[in-house]
């Protein structure tokens, strides 16, 4: 029998190095479109892996019936899969943002369970040698974070869900001394963590355990509700670095070593991507946390009531000339190309046009849509051909060599108040100059809608500026028809 564990214990230390190097590939593959399908199919590998790992020796290491191991594993994997699938096959791609809101919230619940059931297993206790009461005193700090950043996850997480799918109000809630609230309740929240480390027995435990629970749900709460729609992408990407690192504080409260790993990466690539999302808004993560675009009403305001003259609208027979008579297009395109479901006729726009010997290419700003890389999957589900595609800094200073840029959907990245108006919400943010282009076509749904932040954009009343006002889907439509019409003249 020992010598059967021993075997099992090497495959499972091989299986997790194996998982581990496979996690790492897959996220070097995802940060470039073009092999995004082998990072997926890395992970999924990897995952798979790890999970066989866990089952044998879960069931070798088990003192319950074997019989009933296995019948709680297959019915836990059950009701993952069966949910899993079912999500996977409706959810439609406008709607990813908040599906990964609410798969970080799982993760976050999960910590704060393990955490618990770590700590009713193994609670702090007197110990004569000095080296394990430290190690039962580590183990009780690490149940107090995991549960910490755990609790923190999970509404933080069900709040960006709610925010995203539009069931509460995109702007942020501004309690008077809201930081300070924040401050005192991380201050109180160390503090319980200390006296949590210090309790003997689970009676004594459960008490500042069950208060650090509280106060950090309360926490992620208002973190998040403070949080205003324009910063969604900041978000998604930091509650996806908490999820991570809740995650790595299970693995240590578990003793599970590939955990701590693949939290870590989780944890280490979200803060970094935080980082990316921030640099493309000109702001801190500080700033993030602290409140959101939107908070500030009176720029908004002002910017909203200064007179930028008349817009002229155009119809899809103009633009289809102007494509036609253009050399290089550039499409730029945001949040309303997702809601439209224009990705599509937009990929059949696109080859049309290289077919005819025009150069096309998509600019992507870094925070287009409502969580990062969400335009490229949109593109990629398309079948946009991947050498189209350019981030921002590619193709920023080539504006002024571009024909004709077609804005679809996207309102606050390509607004050139965020360089001509210091007191702008958005001042300083990064944005894609497309008033350089010869022509601009916006396509947008109405005049009365207005960006994340709130702000009235002075690119729509430029005079190189034309208006396709109306559903996006059907304008690109109406283009493409006119394009096999002239085709077939």
């Amino acid at each position: 029998m020992q010598t059967l564990l021993d075997t099992l214990t090497r495959f499972e230390t091989l299986a997790y190095i194996a998982a581990a190097l496979l996690f790492i590939l897959a996220l070097a593959n995802l940060s470039k479109q073009k092999t995004a399908l082998n990072g997926n199919r890395f992970g999924m590998v990897g995952m798979g892996l790890a999970l066989v790992a866990v089952i044998v020796v879960a069931l070798a290491q088990s003192a319950a019936p074997v019989w009933l191991t296995v019948v709680l594993m297959v019915a836990a994997l059950a009701i993952g899969a069966a949910f899993g699938i079912w999500k996977a096959k409706n959810v439609q791609m406008t709607e990813m943002p908040q599906l990964v809101a609410m798969l970080h919230s799982f993760v976050g619940a999960a910590a704060v369970l393990v955490g618990f059931n770590s700590f009713i297993n193994q609670p702090g206790a007197d110990f004569a040698d000095p080296l394990a009461a430290s190690e039962n005193a580590f183990h009780m700090g690490e149940v107090g974070l995991a549960v910490f950043i755990g609790a923190v996850t999970l509404t933080g997480s069900i709040v960006a869900y709610l925010k995203l799918a539009g069931k509460i109000s995109g702007k942020p809630l501004a309690l008077p001394g809201r930081n300070w609230l924040n401050l005192i309740m991380i201050v109180a929240i160390v503090a319980l963590i200390a006296w949590f480390v210090n309790t003997r027995g689970v009676d004594a435990g459960m008490v500042p355990l069950a208060i650090i629970t509280v106060i950090s749900l309360v926490l992620g709460l208002h973190l998040v509700m403070a949080i205003g729609g324009g910063d969604m992408p900041v978000v998604v990407s930091m509650l996806n670095s908490y999820s991570g690192w809740a995650a790595a504080m299970a693995g240590f409260t578990l003793g599970n070593d590939l955990l701590i790993i693949t939290g870590s990466l989780v944890g280490s690539s979200g803060a970094y991507l935080s980082y990316i999302m921030c640099q493309g808004m000109n702001r801190s993560f500080v700033s993030v946390i602290l409140g959101g675009f939107g908070e500030g009403a009176t720029p908004a305001a002002e910017s909203e009531a200064k007179d930028y003259g008349t817009h002229t609208e155009t119809t899809p027979v103009e633009v289809t000339r102007l494509l036609l008579e253009s050399k290089s297009v550039v499409i730029t395109p945001g949040y309303g190309m997702a809601v439209a479901q224009a990705q599509y006729p937009v990929a059949t726009l696109t080859n049309m046009l290289l077919e005819r010997g025009i150069d096309v290419k998509f600019a992507i700003h870094p925070v287009a849509g409502r969580m990062p890389g969400h335009m490229n999957v949109l593109l990629a589900e398309a079948r946009v051909p991947y050498d189209s595609v350019f981030e921002m800094d590619e193709v920023n200073d080539d504006f002024g060599d571009v024909d004709t840029v077609l804005v679809i959907g996207a309102n606050d990245t390509v607004n050139p108040a965020a360089e001509t108006e210091p007191n702008s919400p958005i001042a300083g943010m990064p944005v894609l100059r497309v008033w350089e282009a010869g022509t601009v076509v916006v396509f947008k749904r109405s005049m009365g809608n207005a960006g994340y932040a709130g702000v009235q954009n002075p690119l729509f009343f430029n005079d190189n500026t034309l208006m396709l006002l109306g559903d996006a889907k059907a304008s690109v439509d109406a283009i493409v028809g006119e394009l096999n019409r002239t085709a077939g003249a």
